[in-house]
C-alpha cells in the first residue's frame, strides 16, 4: 500500500502531463494543419482520355495513370485483401488505431528504428493528401489529428473509396482500377485472387514491390497478403494453396488503347490544352468523344497507308534495310553494297538464331511493317526469320512488285528471280496485305499524304489522317500542310464565273494561251495537261476534262478581283489567295482541311459550315460538361412555328430534322436551338457545280469524253451521287483529290515533305501487268505513267468512300425551285430539237437557258467510237 499510492500520483501526473503535451501539440500545430473540408469536394488527378463517337478509346494524356472506380465497383475480395493487410480494425477505431499504434511503439523501444506500422487507411490518406512520407514524429502527430478528422467529416465507405482511388501503385498508376490495366490489361472484376493479392500488396512499398520489377519480392508480398486473408477467415486454405502457387503473370500494359489514332488525338488534344491549359486539361478527367466513328478512321488509316505502298513500289525497290552476311554474294554484287548496308562486311557466315533474334528486337518499325531476315533465297521465293523467332516463306507474288529503283521517274527492269532482288543476309521490312493478308516484300513509303472526311451538313470530322504514321512523323498534313491546290480550285473558278453570267452550255475557246509579261521579258504559256486543244468547248465539258486554259480565260472574263473575293466565301483566307492569274491553276497554298471545308459549300448545297472534331466533354463519372452545337447547312433549320407544339409535333419536327438533314437534337434542348449556317452561295449555284463535278467522275458515253476522275464512278459502281475533282500542280510536286456525295465530303492530297521533288512518273511493270491485265491500270500500284491527282490521290479517295458510302443508297440533293431543264446542242449549247446522241438535256437557272436554236450546219454528228475505245468500256463493265 505505501508503494501504490506514489505510483498512482506517478500515473495521474503523467497522463495530466501526457494529455496537457497533447493538447498543447495540438494548439501549437492547429493553425498550420491544411482543412479536410475539402475532401467532401475532392477531384482526384485522372488523365485525359480520348474516344471515338462510338467509345473507342483512342489516346490517354496524363503522367497519372487513373481509373476512378465506385466502391460498388470494386471486388469484394479486393477490400477485403487491403484491409487485411492494411488496416484489419478500419471499420471499429476511429482513424486512430491504439493496438497498432502501440505496435510501433514497441517496435521503436525494441530495435530503435521507425519501423513500417500503425497507421491505418486513415492516417495514410491524410498523409497522401496532405503531408510528405517523411519520418518525423511531428509529421505523425499531424497525420494522427488529420486522420481523426477525416473520420468526423467523412463515413468509412467514402474513407475507403478516396483511398482505393488514390494510393500510388507503382508505375505511374494511382489507384487499383489503374493498377489492374496497368499490370494486368484487365478491369477490377476480372482479377484472379493471386493478382488481387499482387496489387494489395503494393501501397507498402510500390517500387520494390510491384511484379515487374521486382517479382521475386512481389511473390513473398503476395504471399503475406493471402495468409492475412486465410487468417482474417475471407479465403479458405484450397483458395490460400491455389493464388500462393499461381505464376507471376504481370507485365507492363499501356493504357486500353481501341484504336490508334494518334493524329485525330492529337487534334483534341491541343483543342483541350488552349481551353483548360495543359495542368488542368491531362489531370482533370476529362473524357473526350470526338465527331469520328471508329470504322471510318480506322477506313481512313488503311486507305492512306495502302495507297502510299502503291506509290512507292510502283516506283521501284530501294534495296534491302542492311545486308548483316554476304556470304551468298558475288564480288560485283558485294561491291554495290551502300556502306549502310555492309554493317558487318567482315561477316561471311550466317548468324545464329539467337543473334538473329536479338538482332531484331532491336529494330523499330512503324505502323504494319515488320523486320526480318532472309535466311535463303531460291528461285522464286524467299526463307526469312521474324521477330517471333519463326521462318516463314515470301513467294514471288510478294517479291514480284520489286524492280530497282533508279529516281523518281525511273526503274529498272522487273525482276525474274528471287536473287534479282535478295540475296542473304539482308534485314528487309514485311507486311501483311490488307485486301489478302498475303505477306510481302516492303519499305517504308518515302512520300507522304493525308486524308480529311467532313459531314458536309454541319462539319464534324468523319475521318482525319495526317500521314503515313504519327510516330514517324507528328507533322499533321491533313490540318497544317499548306501545298499548292492545282485543279482543285477550278470548281470555284466555275462557281465564280456562274455568279457572272455563264451557264453550264456557255462555250469557251479552248486554244493556246501566249501572254508577254514585260517585267520578266518571258511569255507565260499556260497548257493543258496533256497539251491537247479542243477549240470551242461547253463549261461542263472544260471542267470534265479539267482544261487549264479554260480556266484562265474564264478569271479573266470574271475578273482577278471579283474571283479572289468569291473564293473567300468558301472559307480560304485573302492572304492565300495569289492575286494573278495563276490563282486559276491552282497557285494558291491550302491545308486539305481547308479544301475539304470548301468543297462542303458545293455538296451542302451553299452553306459554310465550320469543321470540328470533339462531340462532347465528360468528367470522369460521365456527366456531360459541353456538347457541340454545330451551325448546320439548312435555312431555315425549324419549322418557323415552334410556341405551342405538343410533344408528338415536335417529335415530327425531330424526325423531319434527322430525315432531311442527318441533325438530332440534344433531348435536353429544345428545337430552336438548331443554328444555321451561313449560305455564301446560292442553292442553284451549288448544284451547278456539283452537276459539273459529277461529270469529271464519269465516262460520259464515251472513252473521250470521259472527267479526270473517271475510276470513281467506275469502281466504286455509283453513277448518280458522287462527284469531284482531281487536282496536279503543273510540276507534280501536289496531287489531290477531292470528292463528295450530300453526306460525305473528303479530300487527299500525295506529295513529299520536301516541296522540291517531284513525284515523277512510272513505267510499266510486266510482272504485274501479267497479274491482270485487264484492270492493270486502273487502281494501285500497277498505274503508269505521270503521276497525277487521279494516280496518286484518287486511290486513297475510292478506297475510302467505297467503305464510307457501303450500303448506303445513291440520293442526290433536291433540284433547287429555280432551276429547269432544257435539251440543247451539245456542240454549240443552243437550243435544239434533235433527240440523238448529238443533244442532252442541261440544267439553268431561270432566265439563263439559250434562246436561240443551232442551225443545221452548226450541228456535229458524232463519229462512230473506234474500236479500243469501245473495248475499253466493255472491259470496264
Amino acid at each position: 500500500m505505501k508503494l501504490l499510492k506514489p505510483a498512482l500520483i506517478v500515473i495521474s501526473v503523467t497522463f495530466v502531463v501526457g494529455i496537457a503535451t497533447l493538447l498543447g501539440t495540438y494548439f501549437y500545430i492547429k493553425s498550420d494543419l491544411p482543412s479536410v473540408d475539402v475532401l467532401k469536394d475532392v477531384r482526384l488527378q485522372t488523365p485525359m482520355r480520348i474516344f471515338t463517337q462510338d467509345g473507342k478509346l483512342i489516346s490517354q494524356y496524363g503522367v497519372k495513370r487513373r481509373i476512378p472506380v465506385t466502391l460498388e465497383q470494386i471486388p469484394e475480395q479486393l477490400i477485403q485483401a487491403v484491409i487485411a493487410t492494411e488496416d484489419s480494425r478500419f471499420y471499429e477505431h476511429p482513424g486512430i488505431d491504439p493496438i497498432g499504434m502501440m505496435r510501433a511503439l514497441v517496435n521503436l523501444v525494441v530495435t530503435g528504428e521507425k519501423g513500417q506500422g500503425g497507421s491505418t487507411l486513415t492516417m495514410q490518406m491524410a498523409r497522401d493528401f496532405f503531408l510528405t512520407r517523411e519520418k518525423k514524429y511531428i509529421r505523425k502527430i499531424r497525420e494522427i489529428i488529420l486522420a481523426w478528422h477525416m473520420e468526423q467529416l467523412l463515413s468509412k465507405q467514402e474513407i475507403l473509396e478516396l483511398y482505393l482511388n488514390k494510393v500510388e501503385l507503382g508505375h505511374r498508376a494511382f489507384g487499383f482500377g489503374a493498377a489492374a490495366q496497368v499490370y494486368y490489361g484487365k478491369s477490377l472484376n476480372e482479377l484472379t485472387l493471386a493478382q488481387i493479392a499482387t496489387i494489395a500488396g503494393l501501397p507498402q512499398a510500390p517500387s520494390v514491390l510491384n511484379p515487374i520489377s521486382r517479382p521475386d519480392r512481389s511473390v513473398v508480398r503476395r504471399r503475406i497478403v493471402l495468409l492475412r486473408m486465410l487468417d482474417e477467415e475471407y479465403i479458405n486454405k484450397e483458395q490460400f494453396e491455389e493464388a500462393v502457387n499461381a505464376p507471376v503473370t504481370a507485365q507492363k500494359y499501356g493504357a486500353e488503347i481501341n484504336l490508334d489514332a494518334p493524329y485525330l488525338a492529337d487534334i483534341i488534344y491541343s483543342e483541350m490544352i488552349a481551353l483548360y491549359g495543359k495542368d488542368e486539361a491531362e489531370t482533370g478527367g476529362y473524357q473526350i468523344y470526338s465527331t469520328v466513328t471508329s470504322d471510318l478512321q480506322a477506313a481512313a488509316q488503311l486507305a492512306v497507308r495502302r495507297n502510299l505502298h502503291d506509290y512507292d513500289e510502283r516506283h521501284g525497290y530501294h534495296g534491302v534495310v542492311k545486308q548483316l552476311w554476304s556470304s551468298n554474294l558475288s564480288d560485283d554484287k558485294n561491291e554495290q553494297l551502300s556502306e549502310s548496308e555492309k554493317s558487318e562486311p567482315n561477316s561471311s557466315d550466317p548468324w545464329p538464331e539467337e543473334k538473329m533474334l536479338t538482332y531484331l528486337q532491336d529494330v523499330q518499325t512503324f505502323e504494319s511493317m515488320h523486320p526480318a531476315i532472309v535466311v535463303k533465297v531460291n528461285e522464286k521465293d524467299i526463307v526469312i526469320f521474324n521477330q517471333k523467332e519463326k521462318y516463314n516463306i515470301i513467294d514471288w507474288d510478294g517479291l514480284d512488285w520489286a524492280r530497282p529503283f533508279i529516281n523518281d521517274t525511273k526503274q529498272g527492269p522487273a525482276p525474274k528471280i528471287a536473287s534479282d532482288i535478295l540475296q542473304a543476309g539482308a534485314l528487309i521490312l514485311i507486311r501483311q496485305r490488307e485486301d489478302d493478308s498475303h505477306w510481302q516484300l516492303t519499305q517504308y513509303p518515302q512520300a507522304s499524304g493525308a486524308l480529311i472526311a467532313l459531314d458536309p451538313k454541319n462539319g464534324a470530322a468523319q475521318a482525319v489522317v495526317g500521314g503515313y504514321s504519327f510516330y514517324q512523323s507528328q507533322f499533321n498534313r491533313a490540318t497544317q500542310a499548306k501545298r499548292q491546290v492545282g485543279s482543285n480550285i477550278k470548281p470555284f473558278i466555275y462557281s465564280a464565273a456562274l455568279e457572272h453570267g455563264y451557264t453550264l452550255a456557255s462555250v469557251i475557246n479552248d486554244a493556246p494561251i501566249t501572254q508577254w509579261q514585260s517585267g520578266s521579258g518571258n511569255a507565260w504559256r499556260p497548257e493543258n495537261s496533256p497539251a491537247e486543244y479542243d477549240g470551242p468547248i461547253r463549261m461542263r465539258v472544260a471542267l470534265t476534262k479539267s482544261k487549264n486554259v479554260v480556266s484562265v480565260r474564264l478569271l479573266r472574263a470574271v475578273g482577278l478581283d471579283n474571283v479572289a473575293e468569291h473564293l473567300t466565301h468558301f472559307g480560304f483566307s485573302k492572304n492565300d489567295i495569289p492575286l494573278d492569274e495563276t490563282l486559276s491553276l491552282g497557285s494558291g497554298s491550302h491545308t486539305p482541311l481547308e479544301v475539304a471545308t470548301a468543297m462542303a459549300v458545293i455538296a451542302n448545297g451553299g452553306f459554310l459550315i465550320q469543321p470540328h472534331f470533339i462531340q462532347r466533354i465528360e468528367n470522369e463519372m460521365g456527366d456531360i460538361l459541353w456538347k457541340a452545337n454545330p451551325k448546320n447547312a439548312c435555312d431555315p433549320c425549324v419549322p418557323a412555328t415552334q410556341t405551342n407544339q405538343s410533344n408528338a409535333e415536335l417529335e415530327d419536327i425531330e424526325a423531319l430534322l434527322a430525315a432531311e438533314f442527318g441533325v438530332t437534337p440534344q433531348v435536353d434542348e429544345p428545337v430552336k436551338n438548331i443554328l444555321s449556317a451561313p449560305r455564301v452561295i446560292s442553292a442553284e449555284n451549288a448544284f451547278l457545280v456539283a452537276e459539273m463535278m459529277r461529270s469529271a467522275v464519269q465516262i460520259n458515253g464515251s472513252w473521250d469524253n470521259r472527267g479526270t476522275g473517271w475510276r470513281a464512278a467506275v469502281l466504286m459502281n455509283r453513277r448518280s451521287d458522287i462527284a469531284g475533282k482531281t487536282g496536279t500542280t503543273n510540276d507534280v510536286r501536289d496531287t489531290w483529290f477531292s470528292g463528295f456525295t450530300p453526306d460525305l465530303v473528303t479530300t487527299t492530297w500525295v506529295g513529299f515533305d520536301d516541296n522540291n521533288r517531284r513525284l515523277g512518273r512510272s513505267m510499266p511493270n510486266q510482272n504485274l501487268i501479267n497479274k491482270n491485265p485487264k484492270t492493270y491500270n486502273y487502281i494501285g500500284n500497277a498505274l503508269v505513267g505521270s503521276e497525277s491527282g487521279a494516280h496518286a490521290a484518287q486511290p486513297a479517295w475510292i478506297r475510302f468512300m467505297q467503305h464510307g458510302l457501303a450500303g448506303k443508297p445513291e440520293h442526290l440533293l433536291p433540284m433547287p425551285t429555280d432551276l429547269l431543264t432544257v435539251r440543247i446542242d451539245k456542240g454549240t449549247g443552243k437550243l435544239t430539237n434533235r433527240t440523238d446522241k448529238t443533244s442532252m438535256f442541261e440544267y439553268f437557272t431561270q432566265g439563263t437557258e439559250p434562246q436561240t436554236f443551232v442551225a443545221d450546219a452548226q450541228i456535229i454528228e458524232p463519229s462512230e467510237q473506234g474500236e479500243q475505245s469501245k473495248n475499253q468500256i466493255e472491259d470496264i463493265f
